[in-house]
């Protein structure tokens, strides 16, 4: 009977998507737990659902098709919720979290999703997300006020990786900011913690308002800023696979998984990219060895999920809060080049981006709905003006 082995390189590839991916928002997925009331106990259960139902996904998704399909969780959905769930109750949230996967579902299975990306203009979605994303990067770099020494490293430790080896550049400022954070004895490591935390189930409650406001610009964003990349990567690879069966996989997932606190399951863009690389295996058939690792790593990681909450908790806030926005300047910068490259949608992008960064709400409903709402009235009536 012949062993089966994966090379080293393969299994390389598929930890290092992993570790990218955690390291890159695991942090932004705390501070949404915690903007929603979660105990200590109950995120860790969150990130135990989470890595599990992307470790199932992953798996499933790469051995049926024979390909390097990666799932993850939707980074700038996470930062949606850092502001959108303030004030809500867990029930509240747990219904956001339905809706917004239950939305995913139905795209899916009716074909609508490449439909809506084409009736919504990208460069407004791409303003929506930056509007969205800038309190993170104001915020990390205010946090250089509070904690110089700390922060300062980070960033430096960053900006040298960025510049020789971009996709170890957010781990780079993590282990750097844990260093420096020790030495000082900043880190609580009281809350650290080697068990297994179950998740629990939460029963959930349902608002217009919330829907409107949370849960619908929940599904743009995942849809625009991770499915949509995570299909155009993965076909830009070479690798022909029919994208309603992923959207809906990954989102009745998703859905099933959502009382346990899972808020999201898409297709992975810049952690896949890592498994869709010559570097996993110099035979493209043979990349998918390297996804099937990283389903296997996340299942791992979901099972310590108590342990990635008590690191993320152990950490000085001003820490997290740099190690956030570092990892999400990329796509805060694509975000704005995207949205301000057609001068024509210019002036609609723009308006886009300022009341969804405003923060303004109204009857209940946040301002991603609004800025998005603002953008599109915006982009119609200059629309209408220059025919005219």
């Amino acid at each position: 009977m012949r062993s089966f082995s994966l090379p080293l390189p393969v299994l390389l590839s598929g930890f290092v998507a992993v570790l990218v991916g955690y390291a890159s928002s695991a942090a932004i997925i705390w501070q949404a737990a915690v903007a929603a009331g979660a105990s200590a106990a109950q995120i860790a259960g969150w990130m135990t659902a989470l890595g599990i139902a992307m470790g199932v996904s992953t798996l499933a998704l790469t051995l049926w098709y024979r390909a390097p399909i990666l799932t993850a969780w939707s980074t700038p959905g996470a930062a949606l919720l850092v502001t959108g769930l303030q004030g809500l109750t867990l029930p509240e949230t747990i219904g956001v979290f339905i809706v917004a996967n239950a939305l995913i579902v139905l795209f899916g299975v009716t074909g609508l999703f490449a439909r809506l990306m084409n009736i919504i203009p990208h460069s407004l979605a791409a303003a929506m997300l930056a509007g969205i994303l800038l309190r993170f990067g104001l915020q990390a770099f205010s946090s250089l006020d509070g904690d110089f020494i700390l922060c300062g490293s980070m960033l430096l430790a960053w900006l040298i990786l960025k510049g020789v080896a971009p996709r170890y550049a957010v781990i780079a400022a993590l282990v750097v900011g844990a260093l420096i954070a020790s030495l000082k004895g900043d880190i609580v490591t009281s809350s650290i913690v080697l068990s297994p935390v179950l998740p629990t189930f939460i029963a959930p409650t349902f608002s217009l308002s919330h829907a409107l406001g949370i849960a619908v610009p929940l599904f743009l964003v995942t849809m625009a800023s991770q499915n949509a990349p995570g299909v155009a990567t993965l076909k830009a690879a070479g690798y022909d696979v029919p994208v309603s069966p992923l959207i809906v996989v990954t989102g009745l997932l998703a859905l099933l998984f959502s009382p346990f606190g899972v808020y999201s399951i898409c297709i992975a863009a810049i952690t896949a990219a890592i498994c869709q690389s010559p570097e996993a295996h110099t035979d493209k058939t043979k990349r998918w060895l390297a996804a099937a690792a990283a389903g296997g790593v996340y299942l791992l990681a979901g099972f310590f999920g108590g342990s990635i909450t008590g690191i993320m908790a152990a950490l000085p806030v001003s820490g997290m809060q740099m190690l956030a926005g570092l990892a999400l300047l990329g796509t805060l910068s694509g975000s704005l080049h995207q949205a301000l490259n057609h001068e024509n949608e210019r002036d609609a992008a723009i308006i886009t981006f300022l009341v969804t960064a405003s923060g303004l709400t109204l009857w209940g409903v946040g301002p991603a709905f609004w800025g998005l709402a603002a953008g599109g009235i915006s982009y119609c009536v200059l629309r209408l003006a220059r025919r005219a």
